[in-house]
């Protein structure tokens, strides 16, 4: 959240929003590397040591994308992404679900009825 230009730590929206999520041990000595390059609070920051600001990674996004050729999406984006790609390779709702912090399948679901109606059109045709 910003304030007054400066971005604040403020608590997450709902209680399923704190959760714990499975990564990589590659993925943990990234972070650890990050984390080590300087001293602050934040794994990621601004050269205040502040929080980096959601625009601030959305414009680092687009400038990623726009130099590999690729079309402009918002960081939350990926997030769809990753639902989507989780739903069509198999990963049960639940386990999605609880990954994205929903309150319910049902709700995940309910936002990604598409994926399982597209795939079960799919293996119909094959």
């Amino acid at each position: 959240m910003r304030i007054n230009g400066k971005t604040i730590e403020s608590p997450l929206k709902t209680k399923h929003a704190y959760r714990t999520i499975s990564i990589g041990d590659d993925v943990i000595e990234v972070l650890k590397k990050q984390k080590g390059k300087e001293n602050g609070e934040f794994v990621f920051h601004n050269e205040k040591g502040e929080p980096i600001s959601p625009h601030s990674v959305n414009n680092m996004l687009g400038r990623v994308l726009k130099r590999a050729g690729l079309p402009k999406i918002l960081f939350h984006d990926l997030r769809h992404t990753f639902a989507t790609l989780a739903l069509q390779n198999g990963v049960d709702v639940k386990t999605v679900s609880g990954m994205l912090g929903h309150f319910s399948a049902g709700f995940t679901l309910d936002t990604y009825t598409h994926v399982t109606t597209e795939s079960q059109v799919k293996q119909r045709t094959q």
